[in-house]
């Protein structure tokens, strides 16, 4: 296990956390903004690396906490800031959600800290199972309740949006927004909700 790579993706995407276990606003400013820019950025960095991930030849990474979160991350986020637009940002989802949810069922998960827990976890809401986003608000909801009460609202934000990703996939079965990426065509249903607000993630 290479422990600089692992290093460097997780300061990337996290930077230094604080105290409570937060990114600072230049790291988390970047995480559901659309910037062709930080996605190009990205890709020159760690294509070669994802593509090492997703063939399986990281998968030593999935050892210890820390390197397990680096591989999630990598093949969760990652996939879709390097192929915004394409299939190809969905093709790490079922590996990363295997390593998300054998490491919460292995406790690999508590070691780490608040945004890195949100993060190891965020293949839960990238599921289009409802069995999945249901253990997802579980999830979340059990991040929020253990919160301390300075990170209580964060927290609170966090489920509210594995909330949501499960609202629609109780009501569609799937996300909508990913249809024309996929090649799906969408139910005229599908295609009035995709005119409101907040559709799309």
């Amino acid at each position: 296990m290479d422990d600089r790579d692992v290093a460097r993706v997780l300061e990337f995407w996290f930077g230094e956390l604080d105290e409570l276990g937060r990114a600072d606003e230049e790291h988390a400013s970047r995480w559901y903004t659309k910037d062709p820019e930080f996605d190009a950025r990205l890709r020159a960095a760690f294509e070669p690396l994802h593509a090492e991930v997703l063939r399986g030849e990281r998968d030593g990474w999935l050892a210890t906490p820390r390197s397990r979160l680096a591989y999630i991350v990598v093949l969760d986020q990652f996939s879709r800031n390097m192929y915004r637009e394409s299939p190809r940002s969905f093709e790490g989802d079922e590996k990363a959600l295997a390593a998300c949810r054998s490491g919460i069922e292995t406790g690999m998960d508590r070691p780490l800290a608040f945004d890195e827990r949100w993060f190891f976890y965020m293949p839960l809401q990238h599921s289009e199972d409802p069995a999945v986003q249901d253990f997802s608000v579980e999830t979340f909801r059990r991040l929020r309740d253990e919160a301390p009460p300075e990170l209580r609202e964060r927290a609170q934000v966090a489920l509210d949006f594995a909330i949501r990703h499960r609202d629609i996939i109780v009501r569609f079965g799937r996300y909508p927004h990913r249809n024309a990426v996929l090649g799906r065509e969408s139910t005229p249903e599908e295609i009035e909700f995709l005119k409101q607000p907040n559709s799309s993630f």
